[in-house]
């Protein structure tokens, strides 16, 4: 397995330390079994969301009057092995840098055999709600961000 965003897999897989737990349901598998290619990326943004809410940072963003929204800017899957119905997995999430508005999240997703099953990487943004442009990252959000990355 070798996906670009991975230098070191060791050190890569080493520095993820949240994950959200999915057992594969049978709507989610197609005629041969497998889970289905789209269903990964509902499972990224369910443990993206769950994270977010661990490092505290989803308050604000539910907040009816708030100002700001993250969006999803770009989003990729990298398939390592099967998955079918009833399998049970942890989708591990972890910052792995932060720009000014944006933030690099990862994936790892492992299945009960402890194998890593397939793995993703995407750009989350945050946005204005009125202008829909990218808005600056407070230093309270930065730090968030820096300490799950260190």
């Amino acid at each position: 397995m070798k996906a670009k965003y991975i230098e070191d897999i060791a050190l890569w897989e080493r520095d993820f330390h949240f994950y959200s737990e999915v057992s594969v349901r049978f709507s989610e598998t197609d005629m041969y079994g497998h889970l289905n290619n789209t269903v990964t990326f509902a499972y990224f943004e369910y443990a993206r969301i769950e994270y977010f809410k661990h490092i505290q940072l989803m308050n604000d963003w539910l907040n009816t009057k708030g100002e700001k929204i993250p969006v999803v800017a770009d989003l990729q899957c990298d398939y390592v092995k099967q998955v079918f119905f009833d399998e049970k997995l942890r989708i591990y999430v972890k910052a792995n840098s932060v720009g000014t508005s944006s933030v690099d999240i990862h994936y790892m997703a492992k299945n009960e055999k402890g194998d890593i099953v397939f793995t993703g990487r995407g750009s989350i943004v945050q946005i204005d709600k009125k202008t829909g442009r990218g808005t600056k990252w407070s230093e309270e959000e930065r730090e968030v961000f820096q300490k799950s990355i260190n």
